[in-house]
């Protein structure tokens, strides 16, 4: 029996574009109310409320979640928004290109800043609220280079797989708590991001942003006794897919 969704408060990172616009979108169908944190554009967050917005409540709180007392302030701010949070989708992250000589300490500290610290603070900063919830979940979006490895992507990879190592850790951590932890590793998703970076690339055979959130759907409306810690998501070419 599929859990009902309505009223549920979902915070959720990196929901300018792309796969978080999905998520919002698809999650405010189901009259989940959204919480859009983080992100230093405000115009793309208020384009993602404005779509989410026809369906159910969307708050936004713009800024730097790489700034631990914006972060903590930000938590109980949401929190206080709609009366409690009840699932964390981490879904803000950056993507690499460069040669692993060429990497900079400062490249490598904002890639595992973005895609792992905040991510992992994130997670405990929610986790109190999480606690007070029924229907408490989170839900990570990693990526298949959470398994694999291109040229180009060493600390993207290294980040992804710290992100994928985290939520498999706490999963079973918090399982007996009632809170289910889960990872998407998607690869090749038609993005923003993507068109931008790879011009050459056609999204005929590639993942599209709203079959991941149908995927983030799925989680949320099916929490059984079962710890699925994550979800590997194949595109139809799966040829090595970089940006």
């Amino acid at each position: 029996m599929m859990d009902t969704l309505h009223d549920k408060v979902v915070l959720l990172t990196g929901g300018g574009g792309g796969i978080g616009r999905a998520i919002a979108e698809t999650l405010a169908r189901q009259k989940m109310k959204i919480i859009l944190l983080g992100g230093k554009s405000r115009e793309k967050l208020a384009e993602t409320a404005g779509i989410a917005g026809q369906y159910a409540p969307v708050e936004i709180i713009p800024g730097d979640l790489t700034d631990p007392e914006f972060m903590r302030c930000a938590v109980e701010k949401a929190a206080g928004i709609f009366g409690g949070t009840d699932i964390l989708i981490n879904n803000a992250g950056v993507a690499q290109s460069t040669r692993f000589e060429d990497v900079s300490a400062e490249e490598f500290d904002r890639i595992m800043n973005i895609n792992f610290r905040v991510p992992f603070f994130l997670t405990r900063q929610v986790l109190p609220h999480l606690k007070r919830s029924g229907h408490a979940t989170i839900i990570n979006i990693a990526s298949v280079v959470s398994h694999a490895g291109y040229p180009l992507q060493s600390v993207y990879t290294a980040s992804k797989h710290a992100l994928l190592g985290f939520t498999k850790s706490i999963a079973r951590e918090y399982w007996q708590e009632n809170i289910r932890v889960h990872a998407i590793c998607p690869g090749g998703v038609y993005t923003d991001m993507v068109k931008i970076s790879r011009p050459d690339l056609s999204p005929q055979g590639m993942i599209q942003p709203q079959e991941i959130a149908q995927i983030v759907l799925f989680f949320l409306q099916n929490r059984g006794n079962a710890v699925i810690d994550e979800i590997l998501v194949h595109r139809v070419n799966k040829e090595p897919f970089t940006v």
